[in-house]
């Protein structure tokens, strides 16, 4: 029971890790594909080779997501941390709803838009609850993360603007990527 719980626990970093591997394999099928010109979603439009790979792999990700949200929920005693666990199953759902509507299709600008919203609101939350539970090096960590990352990514756009939509999405995930460490140390 112990080793299933352990597992359960570091869902978010396999999912960043799994998210890494299919941004990868996604792009070593797809020689075209330049991260100074396109978006990452290129890589499951139409115009991809191998999309299901992309697509299926952002689904994926996407339930590990899902299923380390319930590990917080489950880990966690203030309704603070509960709610903010309820926000990052939606994010994994909206992760899930890239691969199931990639780029070209209707639904997938606003899908990919609130993946990243949806993530910032759940750190945000966390980062309050953590601050309620007396977590305050972890807590101002994950606002650091989630207050400069995106003043950060505005500023570079107002000032140069990013060379690609595929650099911002990079940068949005390796804060991400980063803040799963830290929650994961804590919870």
């Amino acid at each position: 029971m112990r080793l299933l719980r352990t597992l359960w626990r570091f869902c978010g970093v396999a999912a960043a890790v799994l998210a890494w591997i299919v941004i990868a394999l996604a792009i070593s099928a797809n020689p075209w594909f330049d991260i100074l010109k396109h978006a990452l979603s290129d890589l499951g439009g139409p115009s991809a080779s191998m999309s299901q790979v992309y697509n299926f792999g952002l689904i994926a990700t996407g339930i590990a997501i899902c299923t380390y949200s319930l590990y917080i929920a489950y880990a966690s005693r203030a309704k603070v941390l509960i709610f903010a666990s309820s926000l990052l199953f939606t994010a994994g759902i909206f992760l899930m709803l890239i691969g199931v509507f990639p780029s070209g299709t209707r639904p997938h600008a606003f899908v990919s838009t609130w993946f990243f919203i949806q993530m910032l609101l759940a750190l945000v939350a966390i980062a309050l609850g953590m601050a309620l539970t007396r977590s305050f090096y972890h807590a101002v960590a994950l606002w650091i993360i989630s207050i400069l990352g995106p003043v950060i990514a505005i500023l570079i756009e107002t000032l140069v603007g990013w060379p690609s939509v595929a650099l911002l999405e990079i940068y949005g995930v390796v804060l991400i990527d980063v803040a799963v460490l830290i929650i994961t140390m804590k919870i």
